[in-house]
């Protein structure tokens, strides 16, 4: 049956069965977001009616989600439902199955009149149907009874990494909050948290072996007033996480299938460290924690063979924190002034014999010997690397994988060369952008535009690459920069509702996704984010 039609179907059996049940019990709905794959509505069948006694049986190692969709139903629909590990019918039932054949992260659900199953390869599959049918319960007061229309959905995701990320560098937000933000990613079957946590406004991580990375680094004693107004509020801003904490938080995603990746930026982004530790930077110092937005001229000196120890120290410690395949060590927006007037910096660079001829210049060869070696050091602990689209500049390693931001050239060049690339372009991806051109009734944002309708128009493959290369299209991430998000709460109005525009980039197939259709849907994803008390911007969706 045509999807178009199976969601009509679906949206005319609430409005009936509505009016047949005189307003005394509620409808499902599968008009949801993401949009499965393929639904398929039994015209015939009968109902599934869950009510108190419906019991939610789960078996393996599916226990967590099992309270998970009990807790979902609780909070929608007022009804606990009890948990068991017996077969019965009339239950819904969560299973680990090897048959369903729709790949690791896909799931198959039935419902008919004698329960609601919910099958997957893997148990991260099993939480993908459990988000659908999250979604399309129905929300408002608290229900006797709540019906689910007899049908059969099959679904899976077009791109295994699915991505978004929050820096909590330039404001810092409490464990709380970065808890909320994973449930939020969770709900939009996102399944990368790429956390950004070092940067020259404040280092946010905690380092056994470099205390003061923290102790210094953590803090900054102001913070500039607008966009770099030269006038500044005087007000202290700290934080950082333990690695207790951290670890706490990696567990929380984890239990959501999430996997979190760090990022510790390198070797620019550093000033913070620089405050901690002068002897790391070219000059000597003395630093600062940077109380402005921009790029720190203040790098990491690279002629000195303690900036190596430095970033290996720090990489093991990570790596035993995250356990994550990936490591983020970002390589964007490195300048090079220091290294070209750095007696140290010039001296290892003609040790390594790199000179002006050929097409990268000393500087650019340096910063990729750096990345290098950052590289190798992650492979002998069994990790790989994610860097930002600059480190193309430097030379790569066979296995490392290109963020692309300054647009899709990036991801493009690495595909041609062989190498994994994630998208994340400013054009479509940039979630601190305004989300309005009426700016005065906007809060402050970095500035360009990006609503909704835009994100949700981004194709990640790009038209140049042969089929073969567009393999190595990974995935697609978005990312909130928080210069100006100063709060939390912002954070959630600057990503949503834009994560639901994402999350159809990342799960549907580019010929399933309708603009128009996908408005209608999303009040129903409304209505779950006013469940949930989140702050979401009402451009498109009230």
């Amino acid at each position: 049956m045509n999807l178009l039609k199976s969601l009509s179907i679906v949206a005319l059996m609430s409005i009936s069965s509505l009016a047949a049940a005189g307003q005394k019990s509620a409808v499902a709905n599968f008009n949801v977001i993401p949009m499965p794959s393929s639904v398929e509505i039994d015209e015939k069948g009968h109902p599934f009616v869950i009510d108190k006694d419906t019991k939610i049986v789960w078996y393996a190692d599916l226990e967590k989600e099992a309270k998970m969709l009990q807790g979902y139903i609780e909070d929608a629909t007022g009804l606990k439902l009890p948990l068991s590990t017996e077969p019965q019918k009339g239950a819904i039932t969560l299973a680990v199955n090897p048959t369903v054949k729709k790949g690791a992260e896909g799931y198959r659900m039935k419902v008919c009149g004698c329960g609601i199953s919910i099958a997957s390869q893997t148990t991260a599959g099993v939480f993908y149907g459990i988000q659908t049918l999250r979604k399309a319960l129905p929300i408002g007061e608290k229900k006797k009874k709540v019906e689910v229309p007899a049908a059969t959905i099959e679904d899976s995701p077009r791109f295994a990494y699915r991505g978004a990320h929050l820096d909590v560098c330039r404001h810092f937000f409490n464990a709380d909050s970065v808890k909320i933000y994973i449930d939020m990613l969770a709900m939009h079957n996102i399944n990368r948290f790429h956390w950004h946590i070092s940067e020259d406004q404040g280092w946010r991580i905690e380092i056994k072996k470099y205390p003061r990375l923290t102790e210094v680094g953590g803090t900054r004693p102001a913070t500039v007033i607008g966009h770099n107004s030269g006038r500044y509020d005087g007000k202290p801003h700290s934080g950082f996480f333990t690695q207790e904490q951290a670890r706490e938080i990696v567990q929380y995603a984890a239990d959501r299938h999430i996997t979190v990746i760090p990022e510790i930026d390198l070797p620019g982004h550093m000033q913070a460290a620089l405050a901690a530790y002068p002897e790391l930077g070219c000059t000597g110092g003395p630093y600062h924690v940077w109380q402005k937005w921009g790029v720190s001229d203040e790098v990491l000196c690279a002629g000195n063979p303690n900036t190596l120890t430095f970033i290996k120290d720090v990489l093991d410690e990570i790596t035993q924190i995250f356990p994550s395949q990936y490591i983020h060590i970002g390589g964007d927006e490195c300048p090079k002034k220091r290294w070209k007037s750095c007696p140290k910096c010039q001296a290892k660079m003609a040790e390594l014999g790199f000179t002006d001829s050929g097409k990268r210049k000393p500087e650019e060869r340096m910063q990729g010997y750096i990345m290098q070696e950052a590289e190798h050091f992650l492979a002998s602990k069994g990790r790989k690397v994610i860097g930002w689209d600059e480190i193309l500049e430097g030379g790569l390693g066979p296995d490392v994988t290109i963020h692309s931001w300054r647009g899709i050239d990036g991801a493009v060049q690495a595909a041609r060369q062989g190498h994994d690339a994630i998208l994340s372009p400013t054009s479509h991806m940039y979630f601190d952008y305004y989300q309005s051109k009426d700016k005065d009734s906007e809060p402050d944002a970095i500035g360009g535009y990006l609503p909704v309708e835009k994100v949700y128009s981004f194709n990640p493959i790009p038209s140049e690459l042969t089929a073969d290369e567009a393999k190595h299209i990974i995935g697609v991430q978005a990312n909130v920069w928080t210069e100006y998000i100063p709060t939390f709460k912002q954070v959630q109005y600057m990503a949503l509702p834009r994560f639901a525009a994402l999350c159809e980039v990342q799960w549907c197939a580019q010929d399933q996704r309708d603009y128009a259709q996908f408005l209608q849907r999303l009040p129903r994803l409304a209505a779950l984010y006013r469940l949930c008390g989140y702050n979401y911007a009402k451009h498109v969706v009230k």
